[in-house]
Protein backbone atom coordinates (compact mmCIF):
# COMPACT_ATOMS: atom_id res chain seq x y z
CA UNK A 1 0.00 0.00 0.00
CA UNK A 2 1.25 3.45 -0.90
CA UNK A 3 0.69 5.68 2.13
CA UNK A 4 0.86 8.77 -0.07
CA UNK A 5 -2.34 7.66 -1.80
CA UNK A 6 -4.46 7.35 1.37
CA UNK A 7 -5.74 10.91 1.16
CA UNK A 8 -8.22 12.29 -1.33
CA UNK A 9 -6.67 13.23 -4.69
CA UNK A 10 -6.80 16.82 -5.95
CA UNK A 11 -8.49 16.76 -9.33
CA UNK A 12 -9.43 20.38 -10.08
CA UNK A 13 -7.11 23.39 -9.76
CA UNK A 14 -8.02 27.09 -9.97
CA UNK A 15 -5.58 29.79 -10.98
CA UNK A 16 -1.97 29.55 -12.09
CA UNK A 17 -0.57 29.24 -8.56
CA UNK A 18 -2.58 26.12 -7.79
CA UNK A 19 -3.42 27.33 -4.29
CA UNK A 20 -7.14 26.87 -4.87
CA UNK A 21 -8.36 23.41 -5.70
CA UNK A 22 -11.09 20.82 -5.27
CA UNK A 23 -10.41 17.31 -4.01
CA UNK A 24 -12.17 14.26 -5.36
CA UNK A 25 -14.24 14.10 -2.15
CA UNK A 26 -15.59 17.61 -2.70
CA UNK A 27 -16.33 16.95 -6.38
CA UNK A 28 -18.05 13.65 -5.61
CA UNK A 29 -20.08 15.35 -2.86
CA UNK A 30 -21.32 18.02 -5.27
CA UNK A 31 -22.09 15.49 -7.99
CA UNK A 32 -23.94 13.24 -5.52
CA UNK A 33 -26.01 16.18 -4.24
CA UNK A 34 -26.99 17.12 -7.81
CA UNK A 35 -27.90 13.51 -8.66
CA UNK A 36 -29.99 13.07 -5.52
CA UNK A 37 -31.76 16.38 -6.17
CA UNK A 38 -32.56 15.35 -9.75
CA UNK A 39 -33.77 11.91 -8.66
CA UNK A 40 -35.84 13.49 -5.90
CA UNK A 41 -37.54 15.85 -8.35
CA UNK A 42 -38.25 12.94 -10.69
CA UNK A 43 -39.65 10.75 -7.91
CA UNK A 44 -41.81 13.60 -6.66
CA UNK A 45 -43.37 14.31 -10.05
CA UNK A 46 -46.73 13.08 -11.33
CA UNK A 47 -47.96 11.86 -7.95
CA UNK A 48 -51.32 10.09 -7.95
CA UNK A 49 -54.05 9.69 -5.34
CA UNK A 50 -53.60 5.92 -5.57
CA UNK A 51 -49.84 5.20 -5.39
CA UNK A 52 -48.25 2.80 -7.83
CA UNK A 53 -44.81 2.10 -9.23
CA UNK A 54 -42.12 4.50 -8.02
CA UNK A 55 -44.62 6.37 -5.82
CA UNK A 56 -45.05 3.29 -3.62
CA UNK A 57 -41.33 3.20 -2.81
CA UNK A 58 -41.23 6.96 -2.26
CA UNK A 59 -44.16 6.88 0.16
CA UNK A 60 -42.62 3.98 2.09
CA UNK A 61 -39.36 5.91 2.52
CA UNK A 62 -41.08 9.19 3.39
CA UNK A 63 -43.36 7.42 5.87
CA UNK A 64 -40.38 5.80 7.54
CA UNK A 65 -38.52 9.13 7.76
CA UNK A 66 -41.49 10.88 9.40
CA UNK A 67 -41.86 7.99 11.85
CA UNK A 68 -38.14 8.09 12.61
CA UNK A 69 -38.23 11.85 13.19
CA UNK A 70 -41.32 11.61 15.37
CA UNK A 71 -39.73 8.91 17.52
CA UNK A 72 -36.54 10.89 18.04
CA UNK A 73 -37.85 14.47 18.14
CA UNK A 74 -41.53 14.16 19.05
CA UNK A 75 -44.67 14.92 17.07
CA UNK A 76 -44.32 18.69 17.41
CA UNK A 77 -41.00 18.72 15.52
CA UNK A 78 -41.47 15.83 13.08
CA UNK A 79 -42.94 17.85 10.21
CA UNK A 80 -40.27 20.56 10.44
CA UNK A 81 -37.18 18.33 10.51
CA UNK A 82 -38.21 15.16 8.64
CA UNK A 83 -37.10 16.53 5.21
CA UNK A 84 -33.68 17.42 6.59
CA UNK A 85 -33.09 14.06 8.25
CA UNK A 86 -34.40 12.20 5.21
CA UNK A 87 -31.93 14.06 2.99
CA UNK A 88 -29.09 13.59 5.48
CA UNK A 89 -29.40 9.83 5.88
CA UNK A 90 -29.94 9.27 2.15
CA UNK A 91 -26.87 11.34 1.24
CA UNK A 92 -24.76 9.65 3.92
CA UNK A 93 -25.65 6.12 2.81
CA UNK A 94 -24.80 6.94 -0.79
CA UNK A 95 -21.61 8.82 0.16
CA UNK A 96 -20.44 5.94 2.35
CA UNK A 97 -21.16 3.34 -0.35
CA UNK A 98 -19.17 4.71 -3.29
CA UNK A 99 -16.69 1.87 -2.86
CA UNK A 100 -19.28 -0.38 -4.52
CA UNK A 101 -18.60 1.35 -7.84
CA UNK A 102 -14.84 1.59 -7.36
CA UNK A 103 -14.70 5.18 -6.08
CA UNK A 104 -13.27 6.50 -2.85
CA UNK A 105 -16.08 6.95 -0.26
CA UNK A 106 -16.73 10.64 0.28
CA UNK A 107 -16.82 10.29 4.06
CA UNK A 108 -13.34 8.73 4.10
CA UNK A 109 -12.22 12.37 4.00
CA UNK A 110 -12.18 13.98 7.46
CA UNK A 111 -12.88 17.42 5.98
CA UNK A 112 -16.22 16.16 4.69
CA UNK A 113 -17.25 14.55 7.99
CA UNK A 114 -16.08 17.66 9.86
CA UNK A 115 -18.30 19.80 7.65
CA UNK A 116 -21.29 17.53 8.28
CA UNK A 117 -20.62 17.54 12.03
CA UNK A 118 -20.31 21.34 12.04
CA UNK A 119 -23.66 21.57 10.24
CA UNK A 120 -25.24 19.34 12.91
CA UNK A 121 -23.68 21.47 15.65
CA UNK A 122 -25.02 24.72 14.17
CA UNK A 123 -28.45 23.14 13.66
CA UNK A 124 -28.61 22.02 17.29
CA UNK A 125 -27.38 25.26 18.83
CA UNK A 126 -29.50 27.51 16.60
CA UNK A 127 -32.72 25.62 17.31
CA UNK A 128 -31.93 25.33 21.02
CA UNK A 129 -31.59 29.12 21.27
CA UNK A 130 -34.62 29.66 19.03
CA UNK A 131 -36.86 27.54 21.29
CA UNK A 132 -35.40 28.40 24.72
CA UNK A 133 -33.93 31.84 24.15
CA UNK A 134 -30.39 32.76 25.13
CA UNK A 135 -31.35 33.05 28.79
CA UNK A 136 -33.16 29.74 28.79
CA UNK A 137 -30.27 28.02 27.05
CA UNK A 138 -27.77 29.35 29.59
CA UNK A 139 -30.11 28.44 32.45
CA UNK A 140 -30.42 24.90 31.12
CA UNK A 141 -26.64 24.59 30.87
CA UNK A 142 -26.22 25.73 34.51
CA UNK A 143 -28.59 23.08 35.83
CA UNK A 144 -28.38 21.87 38.57
CA UNK A 145 -25.32 23.93 39.61
CA UNK A 146 -23.76 27.00 38.04
CA UNK A 147 -20.35 25.39 37.52
CA UNK A 148 -22.01 22.74 35.34
CA UNK A 149 -22.02 25.25 32.49
CA UNK A 150 -18.32 24.44 31.99
CA UNK A 151 -19.07 20.73 31.63
CA UNK A 152 -21.95 21.44 29.25
CA UNK A 153 -19.78 23.71 27.11
CA UNK A 154 -17.11 21.01 26.87
CA UNK A 155 -19.78 18.42 26.00
CA UNK A 156 -21.31 20.63 23.30
CA UNK A 157 -17.94 21.49 21.75
CA UNK A 158 -16.66 17.90 21.73
CA UNK A 159 -19.87 16.53 20.22
CA UNK A 160 -19.12 17.60 16.61
CA UNK A 161 -15.51 16.39 16.98
CA UNK A 162 -16.54 12.89 18.07
CA UNK A 163 -19.34 12.83 15.50
CA UNK A 164 -16.92 13.65 12.67
CA UNK A 165 -14.17 11.29 13.81
CA UNK A 166 -16.56 8.38 14.38
CA UNK A 167 -17.89 8.52 10.85
CA UNK A 168 -14.49 9.18 9.28
CA UNK A 169 -12.73 6.47 11.30
CA UNK A 170 -15.22 3.76 10.42
CA UNK A 171 -15.40 4.49 6.70
CA UNK A 172 -11.68 5.21 6.26
CA UNK A 173 -10.75 2.17 8.35
CA UNK A 174 -12.98 -0.04 6.22
CA UNK A 175 -11.37 1.32 3.06
CA UNK A 176 -7.89 0.49 4.40
CA UNK A 177 -8.91 -3.03 5.46
CA UNK A 178 -10.30 -3.79 1.99
CA UNK A 179 -7.19 -2.35 0.31
CA UNK A 180 -4.84 -4.37 2.53
CA UNK A 181 -6.80 -7.54 1.88
CA UNK A 182 -6.71 -6.99 -1.88
CA UNK A 183 -2.94 -6.51 -1.82
CA UNK A 184 -2.50 -9.63 0.31
CA UNK A 185 -4.64 -11.74 -2.00
CA UNK A 186 -2.78 -10.43 -5.05
CA UNK A 187 0.54 -11.44 -3.50
CA UNK A 188 -0.70 -14.92 -2.60
CA UNK A 189 -2.30 -15.42 -6.02
CA UNK A 190 0.95 -14.46 -7.77
CA UNK A 191 2.70 -17.45 -6.19
CA UNK A 192 0.67 -20.00 -8.15
CA UNK A 193 -1.35 -18.18 -10.83
CA UNK A 194 -0.74 -15.19 -13.12
CA UNK A 195 -4.39 -14.15 -12.64
CA UNK A 196 -5.16 -12.66 -9.18
CA UNK A 197 -8.13 -14.95 -8.69
CA UNK A 198 -8.08 -14.74 -4.89
CA UNK A 199 -8.28 -10.96 -5.14
CA UNK A 200 -11.52 -11.26 -7.14
CA UNK A 201 -13.26 -13.88 -5.02
CA UNK A 202 -12.26 -13.49 -1.39
CA UNK A 203 -12.97 -9.76 -1.21
CA UNK A 204 -16.72 -10.23 -1.72
CA UNK A 205 -17.55 -10.72 2.02
CA UNK A 206 -15.50 -7.61 2.88
CA UNK A 207 -17.32 -5.60 0.22
CA UNK A 208 -20.66 -6.77 1.56
CA UNK A 209 -19.75 -5.54 5.04
CA UNK A 210 -17.65 -2.41 4.45
CA UNK A 211 -19.40 -1.16 1.29
CA UNK A 212 -23.02 -2.15 2.00
CA UNK A 213 -23.76 -2.97 5.64
CA UNK A 214 -21.45 -0.52 7.43
CA UNK A 215 -22.37 2.53 5.26
CA UNK A 216 -26.03 2.09 6.21
CA UNK A 217 -25.22 1.62 9.90
CA UNK A 218 -22.87 4.62 10.06
CA UNK A 219 -25.31 6.86 8.20
CA UNK A 220 -28.07 5.82 10.59
CA UNK A 221 -25.90 6.37 13.69
CA UNK A 222 -24.83 9.84 12.52
CA UNK A 223 -28.46 10.82 11.90
CA UNK A 224 -29.72 9.38 15.19
CA UNK A 225 -27.04 11.15 17.26
CA UNK A 226 -27.87 14.43 15.54
CA UNK A 227 -31.59 13.95 16.19
CA UNK A 228 -31.13 12.99 19.85
CA UNK A 229 -28.91 15.98 20.60
CA UNK A 230 -31.26 18.27 18.69
CA UNK A 231 -34.20 17.16 20.80
CA UNK A 232 -32.23 17.54 24.02
CA UNK A 233 -31.19 21.04 23.00
CA UNK A 234 -34.70 22.17 22.07
CA UNK A 235 -36.45 20.62 25.08
CA UNK A 236 -33.99 22.12 27.51
CA UNK A 237 -34.45 21.11 31.09
CA UNK A 238 -36.10 17.76 31.65
CA UNK A 239 -39.44 17.46 33.52
CA UNK A 240 -37.64 15.75 36.42
CA UNK A 241 -35.27 18.69 36.77
CA UNK A 242 -38.10 21.20 36.63
CA UNK A 243 -39.93 19.29 39.37
CA UNK A 244 -36.78 19.22 41.50
CA UNK A 245 -36.37 22.96 41.04
CA UNK A 246 -39.99 23.59 42.01
CA UNK A 247 -39.66 21.57 45.22
CA UNK A 248 -36.38 23.28 46.08
CA UNK A 249 -37.96 26.70 45.53
CA UNK A 250 -40.95 25.78 47.69
CA UNK A 251 -38.64 24.55 50.43
CA UNK A 252 -36.62 27.79 50.42
CA UNK A 253 -39.81 29.83 50.45
CA UNK A 254 -41.15 27.84 53.42
CA UNK A 255 -37.91 28.41 55.35
CA UNK A 256 -38.02 32.13 54.55
CA UNK A 257 -41.64 32.39 55.74
CA UNK A 258 -40.84 30.46 58.91
CA UNK A 259 -37.93 32.81 59.63
CA UNK A 260 -40.15 35.85 59.12
CA UNK A 261 -42.75 34.42 61.54
CA UNK A 262 -40.06 33.87 64.16
CA UNK A 263 -38.84 37.44 63.79
CA UNK A 264 -42.39 38.78 63.97
CA UNK A 265 -43.13 36.68 67.08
Amino acid sequence: MNLNELGARIIVYFGSSGKFFLSESTCYAIILAVILAAVGIWLGSNLQAVPKGKQVLVELFVGWIYKFTEENLGKEFARSFAPYFGTLILWLVCANSLGLIGLRPITADVSITAGLAALSFVLIQYNAIRHLGIGGRLSEMRDPFSFMIIMDLISDLTFPVTLALRLFGNIFGGMIVVDLWLNLMSTISATFCPVPILRCVTVIPLNLFFDMFEPVIQGYIFTVLTAINLRRGMEGTSPETLERRRKSKEKRLAKHQAKQLEQAG
